[in-house]
């Protein structure tokens, strides 16, 4: 059953983050998630998406977010798909924890990898029906990984960019995109998943 609670959660992580980045830097030190005090700050697995480190961090996620809550607003997947998304929310930072590099991590790019590929992964296994499912759904989880691929997140877990002025977390992407396709097999395999009719 379609629903909208996938908009909802978009809404969430948007107003949240726009809400934090107003208060100002004043107080957010504990929302951040960080390797050595996360088990003592177990919250920072979920609030440290919703902090941004400058301008055009914040913009740059704010726009994938927008793309992801467009595609929601489409395809209207079901419940059980925002389930499998807040799921990935706190494995998608907890897992950085392979890294010892990653001491901190922060936005909501790991988790726009999630949400991308976890959608990608039901309109390729036609759990939404749309036209050309299987190719669409194909053709996202294609470049979703590829960006991830030539990122090299994995050997390159921290980069620094220039232009923005800020040490990009490529580890996230990795784990992001890991857990967005094992959760969206997961959905896909669950009782009561259907196959679209064309």
């Amino acid at each position: 059953m379609r629903s909208r609670s996938w908009l909802w959660l978009c809404g969430l992580h948007g107003a949240a983050s726009l809400l934090l980045w107003w208060s100002g830097q004043q107080g957010q030190s504990p929302l951040v998630w960080r390797a050595s005090e996360w088990a003592g700050q177990p919250w920072t697995l979920w609030t440290s998406a919703w902090i941004h480190l400058n301008p055009p961090h914040l913009i740059s996620n704010l726009l994938a977010l927008g793309g992801v809550a467009a595609a929601g607003w489409v395809l209207r997947p079901d419940v059980r798909c925002t389930l499998a998304w807040l799921l990935a929310w706190p494995l998608t930072q907890i897992a950085l924890l392979w890294w010892p590099q990653v001491t901190y991590a922060a936005g909501l790019s790991g988790l726009m990898h999630a949400g991308t590929l976890l959608l990608a992964v039901q309109i390729a296994l036609d759990r939404i029906p749309i036209r050309g499912s299987r190719f669409w759904g194909g053709l996202l989880i294609w470049g979703v990984l590829t960006k991830v691929v030539l990122e090299r997140g994995w050997s390159q877990p921290i980069v620094w960019d220039a232009s923005n002025h800020l040490a990009v977390v490529q580890a996230a992407h990795v784990t992001g995109a890991f857990w967005g396709v094992v959760l969206g097999l997961l959905v896909a395999a669950l009782p009561g998943s259907r196959r679209a009719a064309h």
